[in-house]
């Protein structure tokens, strides 16, 4: 028989693991929330689709270079009534034309390869933008999480800043009813007790709309704050311009000008189409059971003149070069401003770090000192509130800076996307 006491226990200890694992699950981190924009968005399911149309595309293209094959009726009856009607000498009275053609156009191996380099370049032209809309996501919906990581810290730091003042509260009022202290220098320190208290609603308000704010960024319907995963981010390695996803589509777009370039020319080389029929073609006049038979031949298209078109749209193709040639440049230029003011702006922020620590533990200090001659009547309250007052501000300077310093290094890892 177990004691009433160790079952208790045991049942307790039960009780509060479940109760932890449940509060551990329900914990929400950076890539819960991530995951769960990227899924819900419908920007990524369009270009998703977009890549299905174009596999189709390219399915399209091979499937159009190979024979194709129709079935073919003309079939036609001019009859002459009396003598009246159309010429038989054109009409033939009767034709009936029943055939089954395969035909086939004939293009060169380069060509070929154009047309297919063009419908994979297509199939870039949509990864590029996808994976840029996916980093923008990302750096959206992280940025709000920090927000709200942000604001639930300074919710937990000043509900124990007040928990400690409503305790300092009852001491206080205690030493006004024995003549320590004045009842102005009371009701002073309750003005900035109300105060912290009015700001603790505040900051809570802000907190639970900037959670509402990250659900519908992740494109959910949901109220609950769920506990959250403290967003410990690193800085990435940048890559080489290069290779970032965000200078491959002026490669794309050079490469897609390239290819239109030579198809123009491509465009302006002879074109030959054969074909063949199987089927029936008769008037009708003579055995029209004879008249079934193979047909075969050929079209050829050989362009002359056609007013310089050819050169025109090689000049179109020139300037469009061209304007993706400044386009590039730009972005080359603003992306290195870019990168270095945000290094700075990091640096800036983790120096002035130090300094807040520094001056939090000069202003923990006086609190502490203070808080221990308010319990003897051995300093004034307003000493202690101009203590406390620079001691919350100070810390919440800490807040402030600490997760300034996360959001400009998801600024800079946003740039840290290879191709």
């Amino acid at each position: 028989m177990i004691p009433r006491k160790i079952e208790k226990s045991v049942l307790t200890a039960i009780l509060l693991s479940l109760f932890f694992q449940v509060a551990v699950a329900q914990e929400r981190n950076i890539d819960y929330f991530v995951n769960l924009a990227l899924q819900n968005s419908p920007l990524l399911k369009d270009y998703h689709n977009r890549l299905q149309s174009n596999r189709i595309d390219s399915l399209r293209l091979r499937a159009g270079l190979g024979p194709q094959v129709n079935a073919v009726s003309n079939d036609s009856y001019a009859p002459v009534i009396h003598g009246v009607g159309q010429d038989e000498a054109i009409t033939n009275g009767a034709n009936i034309y029943a055939a089954v053609s395969v035909s086939r156009g004939i293009i060169s191996k380069k060509n070929l390869q154009n047309q297919v380099q063009s419908v994979e370049l297509q199939k870039q032209s949509i990864l590029n933008p996808a994976k840029i809309s996916e980093q923008d996501i990302r750096k959206n919906v992280i940025d709000q999480y920090i927000s709200v990581y942000g604001l639930l810290e300074q919710v937990k730091f000043l509900g124990d800043e007040l928990d400690l003042m409503h305790k300092q509260e009852i001491i206080l009022k205690r030493l006004t009813f024995t003549g320590v202290y004045k009842q102005t220098e009371y009701l002073s320190f309750m003005v900035l007790l109300q105060q912290q208290d009015i700001q603790l609603i505040q900051i809570r308000s802000q907190y639970k709309n900037a959670y509402r704010t990250l659900h519908y960024l992740c494109g959910v319907i949901d109220t609950t704050t769920y506990p959250l995963a403290f967003p410990a981010l690193k800085l990435e390695k940048l890559p080489v311009l290069r290779n970032s996803i965000f200078y491959q589509q002026f490669v794309t777009d050079s490469l897609n000008l390239a290819i239109n370039d030579k198809q123009i020319d491509y465009a302006y080389q002879p074109k030959l189409n054969i074909f063949g029929e199987l089927g029936i073609n008769s008037s009708l006049a003579i055995s029209p059971v004879k008249n079934f038979g193979p047909n075969f031949g050929m079209n050829l298209s050989v362009p002359i003149y056609d007013g310089h078109q050819k050169r025109m749209q090689h000049n179109q193709i020139a300037v469009s070069e061209l304007t993706r040639k400044y386009y590039r440049d730009f972005f080359t230029k603003q992306y290195g401003q870019q990168i270095n003011q945000l290094i700075l702006q990091l640096t800036d922020v983790q120096n002035l770090t130090g300094r807040i620590k520094k001056q939090i533990t000069y202003a923990q200090t006086l609190v502490e000192a203070d808080r221990k001659l308010l319990e003897t009547g051995e300093v004034s309250v307003t000493d202690y509130i101009l203590a406390m007052s620079n001691l919350l501000t100070t810390k919440n300077q800490l807040i402030q800076n600490e997760f300034e310093k996360y959001q400009l290094i998801n600024q800079l890892n946003y740039w840290c996307r290879e191709k």
